[in-house]
């Protein structure tokens, strides 16, 4: 068999593995050492394993996705998370649609705080979902809420999406968090603007909220303000050039932990189950990174991305013909794929063909970003409305999955203002980087 062949099925075996429910990381481990040992004997393939495993795992970038996940656990323990929200709805609830637009407000800030798109739409919709029940929200508008405001996780830094996308594209880490600021913020405002809409156009999807008078609104946002603070101290930190992305996280996670035993918002216990939980998830974003770290030399050996640029460019579409032939796959892999295994699984085919094509890797880490996380929301997966229907267990499967499709065209809106005007995602980077 030609090494073209073995690519091509090892590529199927793949698909085929985590059809099965094989984890993803496994499932690349299994293709890309067999597959290595199929084209250059088992020596080879063992010392791959062994090299590029240790490589992975002491990789310094990659010390940021333990200690932002920290953060966001110790927060979530603490119920700082409830204050993020409480703070939103204060400012935002008395308008009609209110209740949702200070939950989509609550997700932005709590992504700058998790990097994870499903705790936060966890965190905050088990705030939020039953506010709006009691206010007598409808059930497609508010759930359709914490789904899409969730994805923001995904997007706006620290995101554990850009961090991987660093790592197996080798560009900087601090580079495509700043590059997520302002596509995070666009897609915040296309979303509320969403709820307002939705709001005028039914009034008993979204009525107002309660009124909350001036100085209650500063009480509340006082109460927020140390989490607030220490967002803008690890992010602007970041953008000033003060830190780099590693003592960020450092940072904040060393920050908000005394915030929580100085406040007593935790205790032992909570803690502890904050730092178990950082442990598991880390140690599996870790054995993604190796898996990648495994399946990227056999890619590389097979010749698969290489053939598949010559041929993209070979159909003559352009540039921007095959960047939409590449965005279709992404938005169909995104109805069977969660979004971390369909970043690991194809930037390493794909990322050739954009660097052929001349487009900035900086801002196709943000389009690819964006476009997973519309797979987050769309059926048949959609983790985030997995997650959101979990929360809200007496809202049917149907009526979530109704709820998202506005906030779907919201998002294909955005994704189309950053390809039409690449400096929304390139601006900030370039302006710190030169």
């Amino acid at each position: 068999m030609t090494p073209l062949l073995v690519g091509v099925l090892g590529v199927f075996g793949l698909f085929a593995l985590m059809i099965f429910r094989t984890p993803v990381a496994f499932a690349m481990m299994i293709v890309g050492y067999f597959g290595l040992w199929i084209l250059e004997g088992s020596r080879a393939a063992s010392a791959v394993v062994l090299t590029e495993s240790y490589s992975a795992v002491s990789n310094y970038s990659l010390i940021v996705v333990p200690m932002f996940i920290l953060l966001g656990n110790i927060s979530s323990a603490a119920g700082f998370s409830r204050g993020l929200y409480d703070a939103a709805f204060a400012w935002v609830g008395r308008f009609r649609g209110g209740l949702a637009s200070a939950s989509v407000l609550g997700c932005a800030v709590f992504s700058a705080v998790s990097g994870s798109s499903v705790a936060t739409a966890v965190t905050i919709g088990k705030v939020a979902l039953p506010e709006m029940k009691r206010l007598g929200y409808g059930d497609s508008l508010s759930t359709g809420a914490i789904a899409a405001g969730g994805t923001l996780g995904f997007l706006i830094p620290p995101s554990t999406g850009f961090v991987l996308y660093a790592i197996l594209t080798e560009e900087s880490v601090g580079r495509l968090f700043m590059a997520g600021i302002l596509p995070g913020l666009l897609l915040m405002t296309l979303f509320i603007s969403t709820i307002v809409l939705i709001s005028y156009i039914d009034p008993k999807a979204g009525p107002r909220g309660d009124y909350v008078p001036l100085s209650q609104r500063f009480k509340v946002l006082g109460r927020a303000a140390p989490l607030l603070a220490i967002i803008a101290l690890s992010i602007g930190g970041i953008y000033a050039g003060v830190f780099t992305p590693v003592e960020a996280s450092a940072i904040g996670a060393g920050l908000v932990v005394l915030l929580a035993f100085g406040t007593r918002a935790i205790n032992f216990a909570g803690f502890r189950g904050a730092v178990l939980e950082t442990l598991k998830t880390s140690a599996m974003l870790y054995m993604v990174v190796i898996g990648a770290n495994i399946l990227n030399p056999f890619l590389a050996v097979t010749h698969i991305p290489e053939t598949l640029g010559n041929a993209l460019v070979g159909w003559g579409l352009g540039a921007y013909g095959t960047l939409l032939v590449i965005i279709l796959a992404y938005v169909v892999l995104g109805m069977f794929l969660d979004g971390l295994s369909m970043l690991v699984v194809t930037i390493p085919i794909v990322f050739p063909v954009i660097q052929q094509l001349g487009f900035d890797p900086i801002w196709f880490g943000v389009v690819a970003v964006i476009v997973i996380e519309m797979g987050m929301i769309t059926p048949p997966v959609g983790l985030n409305v997995f997650v959101v229907k979990g929360v809200a267990q007496d809202v049917p499967m149907a009526t979530v999955f109704k709820g998202v499709l506005p906030f779907l065209l919201a998002m294909i809106v955005g994704l189309l203002l950053i390809i039409i005007f690449p400096p929304i995602a390139t601006f900030i980077p370039d302006t710190m980087f030169g």
